[in-house]
């Protein structure tokens, strides 16, 4: 039988022909989760903790920033990200990129540059996870594990409660950390929002060096642990 008489059957015959191509959607985000002063017995202390990216729902761009600045003293420190980040399940994002900090005041500061590789994401029971790891320009390697969980008091009254450790592979004697666990930070909130976008809040922050670290810090006549009562702001939109 010829081909010719074969029935055809036309573009707009064709299923989805008519539906219109749908073009991916570009969505940004730009958060300060902590913009708060911290009273520490001799001085007082601003910290902050933002984040912003953009990008689709598969593949986005992140910065992240965090630091603080003492407000007696001209000396303080900074963290700066710059990310790569896919998303792998519905709830978790590889990230990859860029980590730079920079140590300030106190005579001479110190600067390092890192690769990071990490997962961000929900684990059971609603709890924000973030888990990285870190090889500087010197190649001494480090981790982190960051957790949060908020809880609803109210529709506008929200409990926030944090928990953050770092580990050292290496002594790295210009920042003063030891090989091992080198410090632990625990943390609560109470933030209410006026709207979802704009929440004042008040909480306490305590932490401790750990090991060799703090075996540093006491060597240096330092303080290796404590607690501060805590005021600040979070937004986002």
């Amino acid at each position: 039988m010829s081909t010719s008489l074969l029935p055809t059957e036309s573009a707009a015959q064709r299923p989805g022909a008519d539906m219109p191509m749908m073009k991916p959607h570009l969505y940004t985000y730009v958060a300060f989760d902590e913009l708060e002063w911290l009273a520490t017995g001799d001085e007082s202390v601003v910290e902050y903790d933002g984040e912003a990216w953009i990008g689709g729902d598969f593949h986005r761009l992140w910065v992240k920033a965090a630091g603080e600045q003492s407000t007696s003293e001209s000396h303080g420190d900074v963290e700066f990200q710059g990310l790569y980040s896919r998303a792998i399940t519905p709830f978790w994002n590889l990230q990859t990129g860029l980590r730079f900090d920079h140590r300030y005041g106190e005579g001479t500061g110190a600067s390092r540059a890192h690769v990071a590789l990490g997962l961000e994401g929900l684990a059971p029971y609603w709890f924000e996870v973030e888990a990285f790891v870190f090889l500087s320009d010197d190649a001494d390697a480090s981790a982190r594990l960051e957790a949060s969980y908020e809880t609803l008091l109210t529709q506008r009254v929200i409990v926030e409660s944090e928990f953050e450790t770092n580990v050292a592979l290496q002594d790295v004697p210009e920042l003063g950390l030891g090989s091992g666990f080198t410090d632990v930070e625990l943390g609560a909130r109470m933030r209410y929002e006026f709207v979802r976008e704009f929440a004042p809040y008040v909480g306490y922050s305590w932490s401790r060096k750990l090991g060799e670290t703090a075996d540093v810090i006491r060597a240096a006549d330092g303080e290796v642990g404590g607690g501060a009562l805590v005021i600040g702001l979070h937004v986002w939109y």
